[in-house]
């Protein structure tokens, strides 16, 4: 059996960034990833915050396009735009794979293809179960410390500490076209990132998006209920001509299909369990009302790794325990408030139009709900109660 200090499973932003600044403190780190190659199967329109890679340390030729705007639309047709500094595309492809490298060049072994199965504990170790889908050969390695960033496909029993009987309740069916267009759209395209809020024809609700990379447009819908492959094609075929007609009319095109499952619930009240830790979209770590989760994830990661630094160099018991309470502290507030308010909006979804009306008509209050809870000074929190209620009472007035 392979013994190792930490143990990371799945390579995204999560586990990639604990694995690279783990290893970069000197923790001898193992990462299993389910598929072939690092984020090849990823379905993520991928938008970064402004100020990503200078805090991640990452290359900024992972960025496709700079956009310094974010477009909401509503289901009365309304648009609404707000500036939001200098956003970044990319694709996950691009983003989960440097940051592996970057792993890989500080010392972490990533082994590919290795599907986890399940985690016990013995002797004051963790023991992890996985498939080596390669050879066909289940595996075990035993590691001090494990931090687990499965994604969406996070699922534990009810009976195991960090089990979630919620969880299926928060995921999201997405299925996204890659559109590579045979000339460029038009300019605006490429400086704006669109959300589109809206009833489908099958009567559920959906969040569409329209994100540009360098040479194709990421244009996708998710819908929060389980819903068949069939039904979903209908619905983005449906909103494509929409996109169609103003950022790109005649232009011709061919189209990459993606689906897969995403999540948008509250976040997992438990995140640690002895020496494991549960990081990123497995989290939960996810704004329910525009589906970011990237930087979530990474600062998931950081976060981890500096807890299992910190117990290599003094009480290695605790580590878990001190990474759950500083993600917690740091996202959990924001997070649960957004599943609220987007659970609110959905129910009437002529809401979505009375709060962008807000966020256009108070610019501090949109530039505010663009940052994390813990950035709040008291007047801060006092100027967004009023907003809050300010939006109550329209709701009431409506």
């Amino acid at each position: 059996m392979q013994d190792v200090e930490l143990l990371v499973v799945g390579c995204g932003p999560a586990g990639g960034t604990a694995a690279r600044e783990a290893a970069r403190a000197g923790v001898e780190t193992l990462v299993l990833e389910k598929d072939a190659v690092v984020g090849a199967k990823r379905v993520c329109a991928a938008g970064l915050r402004p100020g990503f890679c200078e805090n991640f340390d990452l290359p900024r030729s992972i960025v496709h396009c700079d956009p310094p705007t974010i477009a909401l639309h509503t289901l009365t047709g309304k648009r609404f735009e707000f500036p939001i500094g200098q956003g970044h595309t990319t694709t996950r492809e691009e983003l989960d794979g440097t940051i592996a490298a970057f792993a890989r060049a500080e010392g972490a072994q990533i082994q590919t293809q290795a599907l986890f199965r399940s985690y016990t504990r013995e002797n004051g170790k963790t023991i992890v179960e996985f498939a080596d889908t390669a050879s066909g050969e289940r595996r075990r390695v035993r590691a001090g410390h494990v931090f687990l960033a499965l994604g969406s496909s996070a699922r534990f029993d009810s009976g195991s500490p960090l089990g979630y009987d919620e969880w299926s309740a928060g995921l999201i069916t997405c299925y996204q076209y890659r559109v590579y267009l045979e000339r460029p759209a038009i300019p605006e395209t490429y400086q704006t990132l669109e959300l589109h809020y809206y009833v489908g024809a099958s009567g559920h609700n959906v969040i569409a998006w329209m994100f540009p990379k360098r040479d194709h447009l990421s244009i996708g819908i998710g819908i929060p209920s389980k819903v068949s492959g069939k039904e979903l094609r209908a619905e983005l075929d449906a909103f494509l001509p929409t996109v169609e007609r103003r950022l790109f009319p005649g232009v011709g095109y061919t189209i990459r299909e993606e689906g897969n499952l995403l999540y948008g619930g509250a976040p997992r009240p438990t995140l640690s369990d002895g020496d494991v830790m549960l990081g990123g979209t497995a989290a939960g770590l996810v704004d329910a009302t525009t589906g970011e989760g990237i930087h979530e994830a990474a600062m998931a990661g950081r976060l981890a790794a500096q807890a299992v630094a910190h117990a290599k160099r003094g009480r290695p018991s605790g580590a878990a325990r001190a990474y759950e309470r500083s993600l917690k502290s740091m996202f959990y507030g924001r997070l649960r408030h957004r599943h609220k308010l987007m659970t609110f909006l959905e129910r009437a979804p002529m809401r979505f139009d009375l709060l962008f009306e807000q966020l256009a008509r108070f610019p501090r209050f949109a530039t505010m709900l663009q940052r994390d809870t813990n950035d709040f000074s008291f007047g801060e929190w006092l100027y967004l109660y009023t907003q809050a209620a300010l939006f109550a009472v329209r709701v009431l007035r409506s």
